[in-house]
């Protein structure tokens, strides 16, 4: 850095300084520059909730939700922040992860739930996240990007998840897709052995989760980064977290681990992909509870969301998405001029008709950009019900066949076969032997033996004990 550019940035920071002040860390107790206020987490924070659960859902098992969240406040009330108003939810989605945004809510998804083999794991993995929070690392990090003078706005060309969103719910969503510092994430680890400890867990058991996180490693193609790819390892994490673990429960007893009694809990709680909430064939999207079908083009990367069905060109070329909206009664084209009405559009010239049985509107809109700017669309808004209107939207740089094509695709799928997701099953192990044969003695399994293996965590030729409560995932 010149010198002109340091003294600049002096310049700069001590300007920023005088108009937002410093905050005091609840962890250190310092104080710590930042450009985030605590009603702005706060804020941050609610709207970002609505926002993840319009995208990935809480999931259906309300008693296990309840769970996940009583644990979370027995550990919140010992953190730095026992008074903050605390939010903890389980999400339904197979990603291995967990999060934490400002304002104090914490989500876990069933992927990990499913991935743990006890309450004091549960405990380790929320106080971790619950240290992001006290410790205001997702503050700082929102600090850090305004300085950059970047924003989360990069989040949003990222992920076309955050992009559907304005004001603290993007800004929220956004750092689902920031990585914390290796800092970060050591005092994280050291809050969350300290958090655990202080409610009663015991904090040996969470070296083990690490073992596991690092098995799962970071699968491709899911909509939320996997736990190590957003809390990247600071080095040798298991072994620096087993001497912290230690060092903790030393001269303590009555620590809890409840191993049986969480692993019942998974029992009949959904693995991997629910096919109910929609499916890929190939570029193929079909939804059997809806009860429609669409083809997008060939080679195009695909995503499916709680609140939209999306496409992207491998080169970034052209973008496709499917909503579904509240029609309010409105044909196609009513609906297409109140949009113009109440300027959500500023063009909109296209024909009415028939797509896939339903009645259309097909044509090109001017869509309004933040910016004031209007974007060229290629759209259609087909009539499901009175109450339903399916909206697709598509940019191509190279003319609007692929998006036309899609659109044309799109059909009624109510005569879809059903579809059942597939779901752990708890089982007691009849007689000690290596897990790979208790796999095998269990009939046809939707996972593979290293995949269950990974749930248990345990090695695939690792003996298991008998009377051992193992989790299994057979095929639906």
């Amino acid at each position: 850095m010149t010198r002109q550019r340091a003294v600049a940035t002096m310049v700069l920071l001590s300007a920023l300084a005088l108009v937002t002040g410093c905050a005091t860390n609840p962890v250190t107790g310092k104080s710590q520059f930042s450009l985030v206020s605590e009603s702005q987490e706060l804020a941050i924070g609610k709207d970002g909730y609505q926002a993840v659960l319009a995208e990935y859902g809480a999931y259906e098992d309300g008693r296990l939700g309840a769970y996940v969240d009583s644990v979370g406040k027995r550990l919140a009330a010992v953190s730095h922040q026992p008074n903050l108003e605390w939010h903890f939810t389980l999400l339904d989605d197979p990603t291995v992860n967990a999060f934490a945004m400002p304002g104090g809510y914490i989500y876990i998804t069933r992927g990990i739930l499913t991935h743990l083999t006890s309450e004091a794991q549960l405990a380790g993995v929320l106080g971790h996240e619950i240290g992001h929070v006290t410790a205001r690392h997702t503050a700082q990090q929102i600090t850090q990007q305004q300085i950059a003078g970047l924003g989360l706005g990069l989040a949003s060309i990222v992920s076309p998840t955050v992009g559907r969103y304005s004001g603290a719910a993007q800004q929220a969503l956004g750092l689902l897709f920031l990585k914390y510092s290796r800092d970060d994430e050591t005092q994280a680890d050291q809050l969350g052995v300290d958090y655990s400890t202080r409610a009663g867990y015991d904090p040996r058991e969470i070296p083990t989760t690490y073992v596991m996180l690092r098995r799962v490693g970071e699968a491709a193609g899911q909509r939320i980064p996997a736990f190590m790819s957003t809390h990247p390892d600071p080095g040798d994490r298991e072994n620096r977290t087993r001497e912290l673990a230690r060092a903790a429960a030393t001269g303590k007893t009555g620590l809890v681990i409840k191993s049986r009694d969480f692993v019942r809990r998974t029992d009949g709680v959904v693995y991997g992909n629910d096919p109910r909430q929609g499916y890929f064939e190939g570029t193929r999207f079909i939804q059997p509870e809806i009860g429609f079908e669409i083809t997008f083009p060939d080679g195009w990367k695909t995503q499916n969301s709680r609140s939209a069905v999306l496409a992207g060109a491998p080169d970034k070329s052209g973008v496709i998405q499917l909503t579904l909206a509240d029609a309010k009664g409105a044909t196609p084209s009513q609906y297409v001029a109140e949009l113009l009405r109440a300027q959500r559009l500023a063009s909109a010239d296209g024909t009415n008709g028939t797509i896939g049985g339903y009645s259309a509107w097909e044509g090109r809109i001017g869509l309004l950009q933040k910016d004031g700017s209007v974007a060229p669309v290629t759209a259609a808004f087909i009539q499901r019900s009175a109450t339903q209107m399916f909206q697709i939207l598509g940019q191509t740089a190279n003319g609007d066949g692929p998006v036309r094509n899609t659109i044309h695709s799109f059909r009624n799928a109510s005569g879809t076969r059903s579809v059942t997701p597939a779901r752990i099953k708890v089982i007691t192990v009849a007689q000690t032997a290596p897990f790979s044969s208790v796999f095998s003695a269990a009939g046809p399994q939707a996972a593979s033996v290293e995949e269950e293996a990974i749930l248990n965590i345990v090695e695939p030729d690792e003996s298991v004990a008998q009377g051992t409560l193992v989790k299994l995932v057979p095929k639906p």
